[in-house]
């Protein structure tokens, strides 16, 4: 077993901004996190696999999602278990497909500092989201 891919250190996490609005007020501190890194991104048709590089970026938003690559397309996981995602710990997988991370990849955690046994994660299909080229005409 190896280690999946570790959350880049060199990157900054998306810090959470504040919003208002009657709908922002329901939404846990990762919802919020994860709706600010996906502004001016639009939901593609869900996919089984990704493409798994040795140095993708991988974010972890606690309790909520993982999210797989940085630049025009990035990949949202949400797990079976989204109230179990912990940055403290770190994806370890047995892959099925070598150049490939899908949904039924046997996925562990362990701690990230410690290394012992966390949890299991089950994956959903990623969705990938697109950043929206911004219309000649809309800016004003």
């Amino acid at each position: 077993m190896t280690p999946a891919m570790a959350q880049n250190e060199d990157q900054p996490d998306i810090e959470t901004g504040t919003e208002s609005g009657p709908e922002a007020g329901d939404r846990t501190k990762g919802e919020k996190q994860l709706a600010k890194l996906l502004e001016g991104r639009v939901a593609g048709e869900p996919v089984r696999c990704i493409r798994n590089q040795r140095n993708q970026h991988v974010q972890t938003i606690d309790n909520t999602a993982y999210v797989f690559g940085s630049g025009h397309t990035i990949y949202v996981q949400r797990t079976r278990s989204p109230e179990n995602i912990d940055s403290s710990d770190t994806l370890v997988t047995q892959r099925f497909q070598a150049g490939q991370l899908c949904r039924l990849d046997v996925i562990t955690t362990i701690d990230r500092f410690l290394g012992f046994f966390t949890g299991a994660v089950f994956f959903e299909d990623f969705v990938p989201y697109t950043r929206v080229k911004e219309e000649p005409s809309a800016k004003s």
